[in-house]
């Protein structure tokens, strides 16, 4: 929210009291609290008429301060709050000397005693924020509505990311941000995923922690400042410190919650019937056989909308006019090795069956004279459960329910942003704060569903709407993108982008949602898409399989497909590895290489775990221009064995069966020997395959199963000019040594010199 007109100025109908000095303290248990008035104090009689800010100051882990800024204490609180995790902390408080000082962990608060109020924050030493005087604020809007404003410094070369999935810059620098849901495709400042949350390349983030309108001004009121403000009396936020950005990713989602683990199978190919496109059995029979006689492998097959009837989305009842036998229709899909997926929504249209029985029980949202909150938005007459009510969660669950029992496996979850903030809810929730936190509790009904039915090996969502706490229910797609580059461009940035806010795992329609793609998009979209965490295509008007798109897109689709079936005993690695520590398996640039500064605004390649590279290509020519990072050694292109020096830029053109994708030096990346399913004995005589390995250097990486556990391990050290590799868990393998010259010899368990 921008309330000021220029350094010096407020803005015509805003009222602004600025916290201007500590008065007096208290220390209460672990908090210490800051009384700070409006003006400054410096006799007790001008301590009559006058406001006073109190902050509070605590921690909930170590190495994460909460600071805590309110007005009027007395006001009723408000529902819903995000859940964040906290542990017994025992900080270290003074209050002698000059300053304040909190510490938790190696991170350091000092707030400054006298005339001037400064919070300065300190991680090992060194200073990474300030919130300096004129930063924290009582503001009332041009309605008379009270905000809390804080401003925090940026620093000279400071970049901010995150934010939630934007599709706006990579770098924020210069944005204004409102995290406020909505379902405004990929092509402008709205965003499906607002995370009020974000990360400095000077290794230290910002939770504010409210499901409300936080607003963010990253450096575009005051140019070398943050700002953010929530609506209310009252505003919490954590500085998160670690000594590199993945540390803070770490201990972000300590508070917040870690990825959860999807299936090993979902890593697999997914294809959609597409959004409004005409289907029957016979058509979902044509598109699974087409891929299977085409040598396509599938693992998932998705009914979108019309697999219920038009204006009842959501009966939850199988349309009899297309799929008279639904039942021994997902029975004969699943003997094929499919699992299924079909799309919900949290919405009832009133021609729906579903509407009278939810009307009368009142599992709707109401408005405040009682009736059913209803509009024509999508569907005519659309209600919206209200997941507060626990019966009505039952009862929409319990329709889910029934689809997993005739053979429904997962659901994507779509909608969950236009979520109105006139309506009652049963609970008595703040209709703004549940404008943002609907989406979690929608997805996590869902999710909490199949964990009861399937067991939580097997749950997993296709999601589009998040909310903070919501990377525990994977998995995320980046919305309705166009079938153009630019979308293609946009989609990977807002992916990135997501990933840097906790978020593990991503996805995204191959080939654009909106309109049809060519044939040559098409081909590079899959390149990209079957190098993501999760693959899926779909569209809207049109059919997505790749055969409409010509015989050479189904070479690319089969190629690249089984490139990543082979890679997940890599995958699952990576995977348990994002669930265990909160890293996402597609990663910004940034994240991994902080220190080379010229990765910092890089948002056209990423990271596919620890160790590829990955640099899709966004244009009809075949051009690609990466850059290598400037790390020690020489990097190898996995599909062409073309090795790079780091530090530098490159441009290559490339076909359709190629794309850049380079393996780290000192990396070992572990294939499979299945290229026909996601799941299968990733230690059962794999390819391993080390990379550019130093002397007296040593590589390792683990091999889980598809239930995440640890059952095999390699291992890889250069001595004496030999390397020995040594392999646990795997009694046979075939083993390349990647550098000046290849190398590749039979191993077996325990110990080979090559």
């Amino acid at each position: 929210m921008k309330f000021t007109d220029g350094g010096w100025l407020v803005k015509e109908g805003f009222d602004v009291n600025y916290a201007v000095h500590v008065y007096d303290t208290r220390k209460q248990d672990n908090t210490l609290i800051f009384y700070m008035p409006y003006s400054y104090v410096g006799h007790k009689g001008f301590t009559l008429d006058g406001g006073l800010m109190t902050m509070e100051v605590s921690t909930p882990h170590a190495d994460v301060i909460g600071v805590k800024l309110y007005n009027y204490k007395g006001v009723q609180p408000k529902t819903p709050d995000f859940h964040v995790e906290t542990q017994e902390i025992q900080p270290v408080i003074q209050t002698e000397g000059e300053v304040y000082q909190f510490e938790s962990g190696d991170l350091r608060v000092e707030i400054t005693k006298g005339e001037q109020l400064n919070t300065r924050f300190y991680y090992k030493g060194q200073l990474i924020t300030q919130s300096m005087p004129r930063s924290k604020a009582l503001v009332h809007d041009p309605k008379g509505h009270a905000h809390i404003s804080e401003q925090l410094s940026m620093d000279v070369g400071e970049a901010i990311y995150g934010l939630g999935e934007r599709f706006t810059n990579f770098v924020k620098n210069g944005q204004t941000v409102d995290i406020w849901n909505a379902d405004g495709g990929t092509g402008t400042e709205q965003a499906y995923k607002n995370i009020p949350f974000y990360v400095s390349n000077k290794g230290y983030g910002v939770f504010v922690n409210s499901p409300d309108k936080v607003s963010f001004e990253v450096g575009s009121e005051k140019v070398s400042k943050v700002q953010f403000s929530v609506p209310g009396q009252s505003m919490e936020y954590f500085i998160i410190a670690g000594d590199t950005m993945k540390d803070v990713l770490k201990n972000y989602t300590d508070l917040t919650g870690k990825p959860s683990l999807p299936p090993a199978w979902s890593f697999g190919l997914w294809l959609s019937t597409s959004f409004l496109t005409d289907y029957d059995e016979a058509t979902v029979n044509s598109f699974v056989d087409g891929m299977l006689d085409r040598d396509i492998p599938l693992e998932v097959f998705h009914f979108d909308c019309l697999w219920m009837r038009e204006y009842e989305w959501c009966n939850f009842t199988w349309d009899e006019r297309t799929f008279p036998d639904p039942i021994n229709m997902l029975r004969r899909l699943k003997e094929k090795g499919l699992k299924i997926c079909v799309w919900i929504n949290p919405y009832i249209g009133q021609k729906s069956p579903l509407f009278d029985e939810g009307m009368a029980k009142g599992y709707f949202l109401k408005r405040a004279n009682g009736d059913v909150w209803q509009w024509d938005k999508w569907q005519a007459g659309m209600a919206i459960v209200d997941f507060t009510n626990p019966e009505a969660t039952a009862w929409y669950q319990g329709k889910l329910r029934e689809l997993i029992a005739m053979g429904v496996d997962c659901f994507k979850t779509d909608f969950g942003e236009r979520i109105p903030v006139d309506a009652v809810y049963a609970d008595g929730s703040d209709p703004e704060k549940m404008h943002n936190y609907y989406a979690y509790l929608y997805n996590k009904i869902v999710y909490d569903l199949i964990v009861e039915e399937k067991g939580k090996e097997e749950a997993i969502l296709f999601a589009r709407s998040a909310s903070v706490g919501s990377q525990t229910l994977p998995v995320h797609w980046g919305g309705d993108s166009t079938s153009d580059y630019p979308s293609m461009a946009e989609t990977l940035r807002a992916g990135l982008s997501f990933g840097l806010g906790g978020f593990g795992y991503w996805s995204h329609d191959i080939s654009g949602f909106e309109a049809g793609a060519t044939p040559d998009l098409y081909k590079r979209w899959t390149q990209f898409g079957l190098l993501s965490s999760h693959s899926r295509y779909h569209g809207s008007w049109e059919y997505k399989v790749p055969w409409i798109y010509g015989e050479e897109a189904v070479d690319v689709a089969r190629y690249f497909t089984k490139l990543k079936l082979r890679l997940m005993p890599y995958l699952q690695a990576q995977s348990v590895k994002t669930s265990e520590v909160g890293l996402p398996m597609m990663r910004a640039m940034v994240l991994e290489f902080t220190d080379d500064i010229a990765t910092h605004q890089l948002d056209q390649q990423y990271m596919f775990g620890d160790d590829l590279l990955v640099a899709p290509v966004f244009n009809d020519a075949g051009q690609v221009k990466f850059y290598v990072p400037n790390t020690k050694g020489i990097w190898t292109d996995h599909l062409t064995g073309k090795r790079y020096a780091g530090g530098q830029w490159y441009q290559e053109t490339v076909d359709y069966f190629h794309l850049s994708l380079l393996a780290r030096p000192n990396a070992i990346i572990i294939e499979g020997n299945t290229d026909n399913q996601a799941v299968y004995d990733y230690t059962e005589a794999p390819t391993i395959h080390v990379y550019e390995l130093d002397t007296d250097a040593t590589a390792s990486a683990l091999v889980y199963n598809e239930h995440g556990e640890k059952v095999g391990a390699v291992s890889a050290k250069h001595v004496d000019g030999k390397v020995k590799v040594t392999l646990e868990g795997i009694k046979e393998a075939t083993v390349v040594l990647h550098g000046e010259e290849t190398k590749e010899v039979a191993a077996k368990e325990g110990v080979t010199s090559i």
